[in-house]
């Protein structure tokens, strides 16, 4: 049975005349709305019980909840036994490829209408003419962004491993101060790469009370997430305590065999520093395994100064010693998962026939035994090629579901825009948000239908201060993802990643269908969200 919202009319029982009540509703009972979604099993996004009722849609806004069911329509959208969700906002977003990629389809068929980008301390810079373009060339999505730490001391400092000079952090300080005001949502750092693995606490301080001022966040790739995890979270609760910033831990994880369960701790830490009022956050792709540069293995120490003077100190017998011994370190207990078997590679230019083969096959396919210590050689053997981009394999699953399970874990997929044919990507980057659907709510019962779409909707627009997005009442903006609840699931694998997911049936950008009956439609109806 239909069980309707009440509408504004009946709350008011005829005591009001009809002209006042639709004034008050913004259209007459002649409107033809844009689009009329009927009988859905709509989810406000706040976590609560869902209702079934109608929702039409005018000039990109939601203007009715309500029957419907004689409205007229420009497109009638029959959501029976659908579930109706706010459209999902990622939470890190690599936006990189975004100029080529526009349409932004292996997000939007995720149900993805907004996204975060600049994440890892890593963003265009400057922010203004950047996304003036963006805006100019049409997207197929909202897109934000924060302004990334490394990105400005690599402007200002390069490839230094050194603390700034006074001079240095004015000039820091300025570039974050430029993006904020630019609509910079706030300031994501990458300490785990260079060359933010190069500063010291009390610079992303300094730097995070600039973005702090104008109402910011800060996102943070930790200094580590295997060994040094404890250290790196405190660090981040550190920050968002003394220069009184919101933090996100951004994609939390405990990587690596010797971390592996320690969520119970890192979780408990972030609890402690709630209950002293910081506001501290995470965000989290639902896989057991994570993507990044094969250099992630190589001691930070190793690669200052870039390219030429990694070179260099391969040369040298000690160092270069040295620098094997740091590799096998973190194959054993970082990221390498203690196997050679877990490195996968994803994107390798110079020899693209070893996309989705492991550390462990190059290995053997050059004539070496699949030891740890011929691992580091190989390691080191690709970075002087120019690099490549791995999938590690080194997390648990106990402790992905615990991360999943806190109440203020959003999700973000981490993942870059792609489509079919380009390398041989992490999965996420085409089947987060089913993921999390079919496997996590359906299949395994993780977390309630509510509770993760609160987790993809609502919880990440609270943390932007996005007040016309991320829940669905009258007066919001259209974004809108419709899927089957029971036929929802990422198809895309590891062995297999270009792979689009199924069950999102329809999915509206600012008013516009993006995916209509499961068929992606090019229409761009995305835009650049400027922090205010």
């Amino acid at each position: 049975m239909k069980t309707k919202l009440p509408t504004l009319s009946n709350l008011f029982h005829g005591l009001i005349p009809l002209f006042i009540v639709v004034f008050i509703l913004g259209c007459s009972p002649t409107t033809t709305y844009d689009v009329v979604i009927l009988n859905g099993t709509v989810y406000d996004g706040k976590g609560g019980d869902p209702v079934i009722t109608d929702i039409a849609i005018k000039d990109s806004l939601i203007v009715a909840i309500e029957d419907l069911d004689h409205a007229k329509a420009n497109r009638i959208i029959d959501a029976a036994g659908l579930a109706v969700s706010p459209g999902f906002i990622d939470m890190h977003t690599h936006l990189e490829p975004l100029m080529e990629l526009n349409s932004c389809e292996s997000h939007v068929r995720q149900g993805v209408t907004t996204a975060l980008g600049g994440p890892d301390g890593s963003s265009p810079y400057p922010l203004k003419p950047y996304m003036d373009s963006l805006q100019s060339k049409g997207i197929g999505m909202n897109v934000a962004y924060l302004v990334g730490h490394n990105t400005v001391r690599r402007n200002i400092m390069g490839l230094e491993n050194r603390a700034p000079t006074a001079e240095e952090l004015v000039a820091m300080k300025a570039e974050i101060d430029s993006a904020m005001k630019d609509g910079a949502f706030g300031i994501s750092t990458g300490l785990k790469y260079l060359p933010g693995a190069f500063s010291k606490v009390d610079e992303v301080i300094e730097l995070s009370k600039v973005a702090s001022s104008y109402g910011g966040i800060y996102t943070s790739h930790l200094r580590e997430e295997g060994l040094g995890l404890f250290d790196a979270v405190a660090e981040a609760i550190q920050i968002s305590e003394k220069a009184n910033i919101p933090v996100v831990l951004t994609h939390h994880k405990a990587i690596g065999k010797p971390m592996w369960g320690k969520s119970v701790r890192t979780l408990a830490m972030v609890d402690s520093a709630r209950a002293k009022g910081l506001d501290i956050m995470m965000d989290q792709y639902p896989y057991d395994a994570s993507y990044t540069s094969i250099s992630v293995l190589i001691p930070s120490w190793a690669r200052a100064g870039g390219q030429e003077e990694f070179k260099k100190r391969i040369e040298d017998p000690i160092l270069r010693d040295s620098i094997k011994n740091g590799i096998i370190f973190n194959i054993l207990n970082d990221r390498g998962g203690s196997d050679l078997d877990r490195v996968q590679f994803a994107k390798v230019e110079w020899a693209p026939a070893l996309e989705g083969k492991t550390l462990k096959y190059w290995c053997e396919q050059n004539n070496l035994e699949p030891s740890v210590e011929n691992g580091a050689d190989m390691v080191i053997q690709a970075q002087l090629n120019g690099g490549a981009s791995c999938v590690f394999h080194a997390m648990a699953e106990e402790d992905v579901e615990r991360i999943m399970k806190h109440p203020m874990t959003m999700i973000g997929s981490d993942g870059r825009l792609v489509e079919p044919g380009m390398g041989h990507p992490h999965p996420r980057w085409y089947g987060t948000f089913p993921r999390v659907l079919g496997r996590y709510v359906r299949e395994k019962n993780t977390l309630s239908l509510s509770e993760a779409l609160r987790k993809m909707t609502y919880l990440p627009a609270q943390s932007l201060n996005l007040s016309d997005r991320g829940s669905i009442a009258e007066g919001m903006r259209a974004d809108i993802t419709i899927f089957n609840p029971e036929t929802v699931i990422d198809k895309a694998t590891f062995e297999k990643p270009h792979q689009y997911s199924e069950g999102i049936e329809y999915v509206i950008v600012n008013g516009g269908l993006a995916v209509d009956n499961g068929e992606f439609k090019d229409i761009k109806s995305g835009t650049v969200l400027r922090k205010q």
